[in-house]
């Protein structure tokens, strides 16, 4: 089933979260993106039915190796594209990150493999 757009989001912000405090509840969710608690209580249930994610008896949310994967995906694209915007073209760091989570999700395999190509040929320019 593919996934979309909100999905991703919440997907690469439980990758982030984990990856900052080792340990993701969906009230880290919550806060991080400013959701209600219902709105993360649904997108986990569909995280979770469709196979991204567990949820632990103590709450824990935990990736599934297909989540993760995804999640990586989505947050290595943005990472470019912000790499892109905000170092490369001067965009100010918050409207960079704000753009490259937009972008992210619609840009195509062939543009987007271009665009990380551009940016690792002139990072250190």
């Amino acid at each position: 089933m593919a996934i979309y757009e909100s999905g991703e989001d919440y997907l690469e912000t439980i990758l982030v979260l984990h990856n900052t405090t080792g340990f993701v509840r969906s009230i880290d969710i919550a806060n991080k993106l400013g959701y209600s608690k219902p709105s993360i209580s649904r997108a986990v249930l569909i995280l979770k039915e469709n196979g991204y994610i567990t949820v632990e008896k103590s709450g824990e949310i935990i990736l599934t190796d297909k989540g993760r994967e995804k999640a990586e995906s989505i947050y290595a694209r943005h990472l470019v594209l912000r790499e892109f915007l905000g170092n490369i073209l001067g965009v100010d760091e918050e409207t960079a990150n704000s753009d490259a989570c937009k972008i992210e999700h619609d840009i195509s395999d062939e543009t987007f493999a271009k665009l990380k190509e551009f940016v690792e040929k002139n990072k250190n320019n």
